[in-house]
Order: C-alpha cells, then structure tokens, then sequence
C-alpha cells in the first residue's frame, strides 16, 4: 500500500531555496589577518589545462609587459610549459624568459612538516 505524505510514520524532507553558506573560518587566538592578495601580473599554475593559464598569461602581458608564473611541486613541469607556450607559439617571439627562480618552501609544522620545491619563471619584453 502506497504511503501518502501526511503520514506521520515518515517526516517529509524540507528543501530551503538558499544555497548553503559555509561559515567564516575564525581566528584563533590573534587578531584577524586580511586575506592575502597576488599582484595582478602573477599567475600561480595549479591543476587546469596548461592553455587556460598560457592564455590568462598572454593578456597580462600585454596589459602588464612583464608576468611571473609561480608553482609548486608536481606543478613546477606545467609552468615551464606555460613558459614556453607564451614565448614561442603565443607570441612569435615577442616576449622572452627573463629570469627563473628556484626554492624549497618548508610546509607543514611538527611532524607533518616537509619540503616542497617551487619556481618563479619571470617573463618580459
């Protein structure tokens, strides 16, 4: 026998119309820090196709004439290949890798503290 949706058995589901908010991260012990911010010519690689990060590339440059693409880890190859999209296929030679950088960040504290290398690839004019 079919249940209808008055019956007391079973509570009818309530759906709310607003999206769900997460709550705000509360600091701990210490003042409120402001939430840190990039300049506008850096672009951090992380884990989208090496296009989308070649193409938000190319507009900096042309706005800003100079870019650093940043990474960490298993995302340092993806920034080389940001890199070299920009300078050789993107622009035709127009801009050129002005300076890399190379260096181990320490993250983590106490026992799940570890090494992670990084690279700043600097590209300009």
């Amino acid at each position: 026998m079919p249940r209808k949706k008055s019956d007391p058995e079973e509570p009818e589901e309530q759906v709310s119309e607003a999206p769900a908010q997460a709550p705000a991260p509360q600091a701990q012990g210490g003042p409120a820090q402001a939430p840190r911010t990039a300049p506008a010519n850096h672009i951090f690689v992380g884990k989208k196709p090496v296009m989308s990060y070649a193409m938000s590339a190319l507009i900096q440059l042309t706005q800003a004439g100079e870019i650093t693409v940043k990474a960490r880890g298993l995302a340092i190859s993806r920034a080389v290949d940001v890199a070299e999209i920009v300078t050789k296929r993107l622009a035709n030679g127009q801009f050129k890798v002005k300076d890399i950088s190379i260096a181990t960040e320490i993250v983590g504290e106490g026992a799940e503290q570890r090494n992670i290398s990084s690279i700043e690839i600097v590209v300009g004019k």
